[in-house]
C-alpha cells in the first residue's frame, strides 16, 4: 500500500496510490495519513478500501510528505562503511544520532531553499522509515513491529554549518526544505527485505550517489532498537538511516548546491522525488 498526501502546502489530503498508477482521494475515510492512522489497526482498515471506488486525483496536483505531524526527525551519520571511508572518519562502534528540526520537512517534489549566508550546501539520499507504533527500550528482534512504512528522502545538509562552525550537527541539517519525503509511504509488507535495496541520487542528471542498503553499517531494526532506548519513538516519526558515498563534499574538488542545480533520488521499489535548488529570498 503506498500512502500519500496532496493538495497545497499546510492543506494537503489524504490519499492512496491504485494499483493502476492513479492517485486516490482518502478524505471520506480519514482526516489525514499521520501518526493516528499508522498503527497496525489503523492501516488494515485503509487496505481493505478499494481504492477505484474512490475520486482520483487530478494529474499534476502537487504532492505534500506522505506524513503530517512529524513530531521528530531521528537522522544517522555516517551508517554506509564506504561513506565513511569517503568521509575520512572511522567506522563507528554505535550509531551516530542526530536530529533535524520538523520545520525543515518539505514535499518530495518542492523546491529546495539554500538559507541566508549558505556556502557549502550539499545533497544525502536516505531511506526514509516511519514509525507506526510507540516504541520504547525496544529489542532489535522485535523492532519491525513498530515500523509502518519507508520512503525517500533527502537530508539536505549545510556542511558550513555543520561542521566549521561549531556546535552540534542539528544547525546544519534544520533550515526550511532541508527534509524532503516521500514520493509515498510505502507499507512495510510491500518491502521484504529493507537491507537490499538500491539506492541513488542525480545532480543535474549526473549520478553521484549509487549504493545499497545492504552496506549499511547499522540495520533499519537495529537503529530502532537503538534509538528507542534513548527517546520514545511516536507513531509518524521519521528516521533517516544514512547515506552511501558521492555526496557533494565528498567530491574533489567539493561540488556544493547552487541555484538551479536540480536533485533526482530514488530507491528501488519505493519511488523517485525530485527538488530544484533556488536562492533564499527575503
Amino acid at each position: 500500500m503506498k500512502l500519500i498526501r496532496h493538495g497545497r502546502s499546510g492543506a494537503e489530503k489524504p490519499g492512496i496510490m491504485a494499483l493502476d498508477g492513479t492517485m486516490r482521494d482518502l478524505s471520506s475515510y480519514v482526516r489525514d495519513i499521520d501518526g493516528a492512522i499508522l498503527n497496525p489497526d489503523g492501516l488494515s482498515e485503509l487496505a481493505a478500501i478499494d481504492p477505484t471506488t474512490l475520486p482520483k486525483i487530478p494529474e499534476g496536483t502537487r504532492l505534500g510528505p506522505p506524513v503530517s505531524n512529524v513530531s521528530k526527525i531521528v537522522a544517522i551519520g555516517l551508517n554506509y562503511s564506504d561513506h565513511a571511508r569517503e568521509a575520512g572518519m572511522p567506522i563507528p562502534d554505535e550509531p551516530i544520532v542526530f536530529m533535524k528540526a520538523p520545520s525543515s520537512i518539505c514535499g518530495p517534489f518542492d523546491n529546495v531553499i539554500l538559507p541566508r549566508g549558505s556556502e557549502k550546501s550539499d545533497w544525502e539520499v536516505e531511506l526514509g522509515v516511519l514509525i507506526g507504533t510507540r516504541a520504547q527500550y525496544v529489542n532489535p528482534s522485535d523492532a519491525i513491529q513498530y515500523i509502518a512504512g519507508y520512503c525517500v528522502a533527502n537530508d539536505i545538509s549545510e556542511r558550513h554549518f555543520q561542521l566549521e562552525r561549531s556546535g552540534q550537527w542539528v544547525k546544519g541539517k534544520s533550515a526550511d526544505t532541508f527534509c524532503p519525503f516521500g514520493p509515498w509511504l510505502t507499507t512495510k509488507d510491500e518491502v521484504p527485505d529493507p537491507q537490499n535495496l538500491a539506492i541513488w541520487l542525480e545532480l543535474d542528471g549526473n549520478k553521484y550517489q549509487d549504493g545499497n542498503t545492504s552496506t549499511m553499517i547499522f540495520s533499519v531494526t537495529q537503529i530502532v532498537g537503538y534509538v528507542s532506548q534513548f527517546m520514545t519513538l511516536l507513531p509518524g516519526d521519521l528516521i533517516l538511516t544514512g547515506t552511501p558515498p558521492g555526496v557533494g563534499f565528498g567530491m574533489t574538488p567539493p561540488i556544493m548546491l547552487k541555484p538551479g542545480n536540480v536533485m533526482r533520488l530514488g530507491i528501488e521499489g519505493l519511488g523517485v522525488i525530485e527538488q530544484e535548488v533556488v536562492a533564499w529570498s527575503d
